[in-house]
């Protein structure tokens, strides 16, 4: 059984611009015009040389029945019917060929009822030629018609136009004419039309491209407008929308004027949108680092007061002790999690980092040091380049961003987990992988993977704590902060995450 190979897809075709569309457009109706005169003026110049053609026929036709005896209804004698004269007795027809005035490349066929002679004149060298024997019955089928017809006779003769008649003493008799001076003409009009076409045709096309191009000069201006403004970063932060269609480009008398106009209205209500939104996210800010900056003093004191009552020696009840050590735990935490709404708004706001030379090095060793202390449970592998690598950063952001991505790593795998921390330098940039063997991260969740308060307790904690890993809980900050510090560090950070593998990615400038 044989098996169909499939067929292999051609690459698409890459679609025609609107300025291509339109040249070829008015090429091809200018070719077609140009065309459609050039085949009208050939077939009536053909027909009016036919025409001329037919009545030089009929003129050698009447010359021709004189010298066989005379045709018409006049009286008289004519030169055939003189005795002395040269065509007088049995009609031939080197009786025709050889008359005067006659035409040259002139054919004739005589027939007087029992023999058929024929012949015609070279154009050339005058002299008078045989016919043969086809072109003889060629002719032969013609010699009842009495208005001329066309016969190609092939060969050197080719077409020829005859006419057959009959003399005074009733001799039948035919004479041709060649249509090569007609064929010829014509073929040179067309020839001369053709060329003076084409050379149209090409100055038609530099006109019309340039004429085009100037007309689509605003649609270029509008698609430039355009172009700027979906380079924008749109979705974040505070964008200035100032790009405009010039007022030239939206006058609505045209049609590109009001595609111009209505462009500027878009991005007006897009600028609007953008003022409005950046003016909520501004309050949010705000509101989020006063009440950070608030929060603190209280929950200082609420931390202080509980470790103090903890600490004050006087007996409390067991319940008291374990209620004021969850008062104190829980203190911490809400400490940690304003600490980090502060770093967020503050980054939020664009204020300056500490930027100076960071030995990234040094940094992940006393990063894994420090993990391994928090994590004894997990195994901790260092790759590290022979030669220091350092880049330009903030380092107390720096040491943030890597401890965040280790308890990531900690928090959300199971005991016994493998995880690798390796630099690298690559396009003249610093490479930070962190990648652990843990259940991996669900494609869903990767999209808002480093967006705030993004938890992914749907995947690899819940894994975590089936595995046994402790339950600790996570406010949904730390790779939040990881992409915002790593973004005002001009760097970027990335996941690859499957069943086994993930891998972070941070990319940062060297120094």
């Amino acid at each position: 059984m044989q098996q169909r190979m499939p067929r292999r897809r051609g690459r698409p075709r890459s679609p025609w611009t609107l300025q291509r569309r339109l040249v070829l457009t008015v090429v091809g109706l200018l070719a077609l015009v140009s065309m459609t005169i050039g085949v009208v003026s050939v077939v009536i110049l053909r027909a009016s040389l036919l025409d001329r053609l037919d009545v030089q026929l009929a003129s050698a036709a009447d010359r021709s029945g004189a010298a066989l005896g005379g045709v018409g209804d006049n009286d008289g004698d004519r030169p055939g019917d003189l005795p002395g004269s040269p065509y007088f007795g049995t009609p031939t027809a080197d009786s025709i060929l050889s008359g005067p005035a006659q035409p040259p490349g002139l054919l004739a066929l005589v027939y007087d009822g029992s023999t058929i002679t024929t012949g015609y004149t070279d154009d050339r060298s005058g002299a008078i030629e045989a016919l043969t024997a086809q072109q003889v019955q060629l002719l032969a089928d013609h010699v009842n018609q009495s208005a001329p017809v066309t016969v190609n006779l092939g060969g050197e003769l080719g077409d020829y136009r005859v006419q057959a008649e009959t003399s005074r003493s009733g001799t039948l008799y035919l004479v041709g004419l060649p249509l090569t001076g007609v064929a010829a003409t014509a073929a040179q009009l067309a020839v001369i039309i053709g060329l003076v076409s084409l050379a149209g045709l090409v100055v038609v096309a530099v006109i019309a491209a340039w004429v085009v191009r100037l007309a689509l000069r605003p649609l270029q201006r509008m698609t430039a407008t355009a172009t700027r403004v979906a380079q924008l970063p749109l979705d974040r932060g505070e964008v200035s929308l100032s790009d405009r269609v010039p007022a030239g480009d939206t006058d609505p008398r045209t049609e590109v004027g009001r595609v111009g106009a209505a462009l500027n209205r878009m991005l007006d209500h897009v600028d609007r949108a953008l003022e409005a939104r950046q003016a909520s996210e501004r309050k949010v800010r705000q509101f989020v680092a006063d009440a950070s900056h608030e929060l603190r003093t209280p929950l200082a004191s609420i931390r202080g007061y509980s470790e103090l009552t903890r600490r004050s020696g006087q007996q409390l009840p067991p319940d008291a002790m374990h209620a004021l050590g969850r008062i104190e735990s829980e203190s911490v935490r809400m400490t940690g999690l304003v600490e980090d709404l502060l770093l967020l708004a503050r980054l939020d706001e664009g204020r300056e980092l500490d930027m100076q030379p960071v030995d990234l090095t040094r940094l992940l060793v006393d990063a894994v040091s420090d993990a391994h202390a928090a994590g004894r449970d997990y195994v901790w592998n260092l790759d590290l380049p022979e030669e220091p690598v350092e880049a330009i950063g903030d380092e107390a952001r720096l040491r943030q961003v890597v401890a965040n991505l280790l308890a990531n790593a900690r928090v959300h795998t199971a005991a016994g987990t493998t995880v690798l921390v390796a630099l690298a330098e690559h396009d003249e940039r610093a490479v930070i992988t962190v990648t652990d063997g843990g259940p991996g991260i669900p494609e869903e969740l990767t999209a808002t993977l480093f967006e705030r308060f993004a938890r992914g307790d749907s995947s690899r904690f819940r894994a975590a704590n089936a595995a046994g890993a402790p339950s600790t809980g996570s406010t949904g900050l730390g790779l939040a902060i990881v992409a915002a510090v790593v973004a005002a560090h001009h760097g970027e950070v990335t996941v690859d995450s499957r069943p086994g593998h993930t891998t972070f990615r941070v990319s940062l400038p060297l120094a």
